[in-house]
């Protein structure tokens, strides 16, 4: 028992180190192919990822690096879609609202998760960890915010995007649990339809954006270097994604991602040279200490879980074995069996 909780905590650290090395490491690469190559059509790009990420995967099944698990095709169909979908809204909250109202929009998918999570799956959150996540919102918004610019339709298109990304992410967890898949398994059955729902919508939405034309757009060799780069680590990024939401939970993956906006920032500053200021330093501390406490109490509460299902298990076995002995003592006797109580074992 102990050796599979240690092998399954190496694998939870793994994976939230391949999430956030891979998705800071995407940013920097989308930041330069953005800012500095001109390059703005973020929505046709995630289709992009996505092929790629789906013509990886198949490679990998054909070289049996993993089994194909054949899952209900309703549910993958929609659960690709809605997951493409919910990166459409994303982009187009980024694209019809300031800066920080969708820095808001983000910072809102984790009180709303863990509504929907309360409400619709009965799990329940201590108040130690609303208490960390409240300190881990207040430092990323004080380090991120900087102007709220509402309209009503990036309001709209905001909600739109906290509901659909926050469904997304509970039913990855919730598939790979009910349906028993790995990460590998359902992004491999989910990608092509992600991959084709963003493919058929993202030069509309990018249209809408930017208003520029993504297949007639000046694809230079630097250009192409850096959206071939840009698919290979998308890669990562899609296989973390799935894999940290199914070890983990979507509120951990939601603090992950907090972390790692956190870390961009940073980077920013060091290599990229950006603005910083106290305000910014005065929000990742917090948000860093507020995550923290996350993980803290996290394991706190996973550690007093396995304590009592020890003792579940002890006491389960101290009756059986009771039962028995009182069943053996009365065949001996040849006395006729008698219902044991449970009550009668302590």
């Amino acid at each position: 028992m102990g050796e599979i909780s240690s092998s399954f905590q190496l694998g939870v650290i793994g994976a939230l180190f391949l999430s956030v090395a891979s998705s800071v490491s995407i940013v920097i690469c989308n930041k330069a192919l953005m800012s500095s190559l001109g390059f703005p059509f973020a929505t046709t790009l995630t289709s992009w990822h996505m092929i790629v990420t789906f013509g990886t995967l198949y490679a990998a099944k054909r070289l049996k690096f993993f089994e194909a698990k054949p899952i209900d095709m309703k549910t993958v169909i929609l659960f690709g879609i809605l997951n493409g979908v919910s990166v459409g809204f994303l982009n187009l909250s980024l694209g019809f609202n300031s800066i920080g109202f969708y820095q808001m929009t983000k910072l809102a998918i984790i009180p709303f998760t863990v509504l929907l999570e309360t409400v619709f799956l009965k799990k329940e959150f201590s108040l130690k960890i609303k208490f960390s996540l409240s300190l881990l919102l207040l430092g990323v918004g004080i380090a991120s915010i900087t102007d709220l610019q509402l309209n009503f339709l990036g309001t709209i298109i905001s909600v739109l995007a906290i509901i659909t990304t926050c469904v997304s992410q509970i039913l990855t967890s919730t598939i790979q649990k009910k349906l028993n898949v790995s990460s590998t398994q359902l992004l491999y059955q989910s990608a092509p339809f992600q991959a084709a729902i963003l493919f058929l919508t993202g030069p509309l939405v990018d249209q809408m954006l930017v208003n520029k034309n993504v297949f007639a757009f000046n694809y230079t060799p630097m250009l192409l270097v850096f959206i071939v780069l840009s698919c290979i680590i998308a890669v990562s990024v899609n296989f973390s994604t799935f894999l940290v939401i199914g070890k983990t939970s979507p509120v951990t993956y939601q603090v992950l991602g907090h972390l790692k906006t956190c870390l961009v920032l940073g980077v920013g500053y060091l290599i990229l040279k950006d603005p910083f200021t106290f305000r910014n330093i005065i929000g990742i501390l917090v948000a860093i200490f507020g995550m923290a406490l996350y993980s803290y109490f996290c394991i706190q509460d996973n550690t007093n879980k396995q304590s009592i299902n020890g003792s579940s298990i002890a006491i389960s076995g101290k009756r059986q074995r009771r039962s028995a002995l009182l069943l053996n003592e009365q065949k001996e006797n040849n006395e006729p069996l008698k219902s044991i109580s449970k009550d009668s074992v302590v």
